[in-house]
């Protein structure tokens, strides 16, 4: 998942903000063509990913397709169909990690 350059998208008769991308290959015949599915989410509060907002399908031949080698290359591929802008990777939030409750003392009477 990526970053992306914050864009408005209208879903539901309201308008909402992606921020984040997805996207993986469905398809690739190993000759001539690869199909791309992506997503486009908002971050809810606490940085995790929310809502998708759009997805779809997206096809990649001729010189993109024979160029393809690397992830890199098909999100970039991928941005620059839709005209979005990626600006990192996409990193969730750690959860805290737990503390263990710690044991009572043991008193001892003397």
């Amino acid at each position: 998942m990526k970053t992306i350059e914050p864009i408005q998208i209208w879903v539901n008769g309201t308008q909402d903000e992606g921020t984040i991308l997805n996207a993986y290959c469905i398809n690739d015949n190993l000759s001539t063509s690869g199909t791309f599915y992506y997503q486009i989410f908002s971050e809810n509060v606490d940085l995790t990913v929310g809502q998708q907002l759009s997805q779809g399908n997206l096809s990649m031949t001729g010189e993109a397709y024979q160029a393809w080698q690397t992830n890199e290359y098909a999100y970039d591929w991928v941005a620059e169909q839709l005209n979005l802008t990626i600006t990192g990777d996409y990193v969730p939030p750690v959860p805290p990690t737990p503390v263990p409750p710690q044991p009572e003392p043991i008193v001892t009477e003397e």
